[in-house]
């Protein structure tokens, strides 16, 4: 500061400080004063307040006049041009994973069980022996009904020679022969209820429950074990009404499993056909394969539901929109000020927002240089040095 402005500043402390004094050396009168008194005493200090700013003002305005102009540095930022692009938003929806097949293998026609090897989380094929059942009665109604078959056959025999040699009445020899067909059926159907002593898997999988054990009896139809079928399941979610425009059969959509941070893509294989009036919700069943068991039932999935799309849409990175005390949002773009690159304030206004972007939807135009690096660091006006954007490797 030079010998001007130091003599100025030098004049505006006396004089403050004269007022000052002389404020306080103001002549008192005895007693307090009226309100006539406090009028004026009011008046004319606010007199001397309003020189006192004016010299003021005066001295700043001078000052400002003689100081030279600061020289504002500038700041390197990395812009990015604005361009039309097509913008999505998706919901996630929580689903779960069910298995597709889940079935019981039991045996028709019960028994002790005498065979179980089997255990819960063994995987199984179709078709393999999974239990056999104690099958010792039928055996012997077998042995009792094959001896009485071998006397009903020379019975046959017998009534036959004679009915050749018009010996003996016809009846005789019909009955003889019905009673070997009828033993014949009893053998057959005895026999067949044999092949049932082995339990076989009706599906490949893993056998998820283990109902009876080796030693216990089985009732026709009971079931042995369970066998969940883990190669194929399904995604099933619950979606609210208001997406039946928003997604279709067939379609593909993006399902991710949290505790197996793993994304999949699959096609809709099933929307509901009514609407749940407890909580307005339609079912969406999304069939996937799962030969690698990894998928398993009941684990929880989040349907990813794209509910919006805007065609030819303004987007930025959440990041560059900033917010005003007031709340208005604004992105800090580069102008040409006299052939020089400035930072300016442009207010926005936004939409929709998904996955670190967000909808322009007033407020700039195609082609706006956007600061997207150092916006934070710079003010309306601030120069600009603009540096390459830096393009990581993925």
């Amino acid at each position: 500061m030079d010998n001007l402005k130091i003599k100025d500043m030098r004049y505006l402390i006396l004089s403050f400080s004269i007022l000052l004094f002389c404020f306080s050396c103001q002549p008192t009168q005895e007693g307090p004063l009226d309100l006539a008194g406090k009028k004026s005493l009011l008046i004319e200090q606010k007199k001397k307040l309003k020189e006192l700013q004016h010299s003021i003002d005066t001295l700043m305005a001078s000052i400002e006049k003689e100081e030279p102009p600061k020289v504002k540095v500038k700041k390197s930022v990395s812009t990015t041009k604005l361009v039309k692009e097509e913008f999505k938003h998706f919901s996630e929806i929580q689903a779960t994973v069910m298995s597709d097949d889940i079935v019981m293998a039991s045996s028709e026609t019960g028994g002790r069980i005498t065979y179980l090897k089997a255990k819960e989380g063994q995987g199984v094929r179709k078709g393999q022996l999974i239990a056999k059942v104690d099958m010792e009665s039928i055996n012997k109604q077998v042995d009792e009904l094959n001896t009485r078959m071998a006397l009903a056959k020379d019975t046959y025999e017998r009534q036959k020679r004679l009915w050749e040699q018009n010996i003996g009445s016809e009846m005789q020899y019909l009955q003889a022969k019905g009673a070997v067909d009828q033993m014949e059926k009893s053998l057959e159907s005895l026999n067949f209820q044999l092949t049932k002593a082995n339990v076989y898997a009706p599906l490949s999988g893993v056998i998820d429950m283990v109902a009876l054990k080796e030693g216990e009896m089985s009732a026709p139809g009971q079931p042995i074990v369970q066998i969940l079928n883990t190669y194929k399941v399904k995604v099933v979610a619950n979606l609210p009404e208001n997406y039946l425009g928003k997604i279709k059969q067939g379609e593909k959509v993006e399902i991710f499993f949290p505790a197996l941070e793993l994304t999949k893509t699959a096609r809709v294989s099933l929307m509901g056909r009514k609407i749940d009036p407890a909580n307005r919700t339609f079912k969406v069943e999304i069939d996937m394969s799962n030969k690698d068991g990894k998928l398993k039932p009941n684990l929880l999935a989040l349907v990813k539901v794209n509910d919006f799309v805007a065609e030819d849409a303004l987007v930025v990175s959440q990041e560059l929109v900033q917010q005003e005390i007031s709340g208005k949002e604004y992105v800090m773009v580069v102008e040409d000020e006299k052939g020089k690159k400035v930072a300016a304030k442009k207010y926005v206004e936004t939409g929709e927002s998904y996955d670190g972007k967000v909808l322009i939807t007033s407020g700039l135009e195609e082609n706006n240089e956007v600061i997207a690096i150092g916006a934070r660091n710079v003010q309306t006006g601030d120069p600009l040095v603009i540096e390459p954007m830096e393009i990581s490797e993925k």
